[in-house]
C-alpha cells in the first residue's frame, strides 16, 4: 500500500471528510513521526509498533566489486519493531 492508496481508503471510509482534509491528516501524521525521529525520539503506536533511530558506528567496509577497504562514516538509521497485535495478526493469531 502506498500513501495515496491509504488516503483513498480513509476518504472512502469517512465520507463526511473531504479528501483534501484526509490527505492533510495523513501527511501531518507522517511529518510528526519523521520530525520526532529526526530529533532522536521514539514513536510508539500501541498494537502497531515502535519507530526508533539506531546509531551505526563508523567502520571499515569493503567495496564488493574490487575488495578494496573503504571507510564508512557513522550514521543513523530508522528502525521499526512490530507490536504484539500486529505480530499476532501476521501470524494468524487474531485476538
Amino acid at each position: 500500500m502506498i500513501r495515496s492508496e491509504l488516503i483513498q481508503i480513509l476518504a472512502e471510509e469517512n465520507p463526511h471528510l473531504y479528501q483534501r482534509d484526509v490527505e492533510r491528516i495523513v501527511n501531518t501524521v507522517f511529518e510528526e513521526i519523521i520530525g520526532a525521529m529526526a530529533q532522536g525520539d521514539r514513536v510508539e503506536l500501541r498494537g502497531f509498533g515502535a519507530f526508533s533511530v539506531k546509531k551505526r558506528d563508523a567502520r571499515t567496509g569493503r567495496n564488493p566489486r574490487t575488495g578494496e577497504a573503504v571507510d564508512v562514516d557513522e550514521k543513523h538509521v530508522p528502525f521499526f519493531k512490530t507490536g504484539k497485535l500486529l505480530r499476532d495478526r501476521l501470524n494468524g493469531l487474531e485476538t
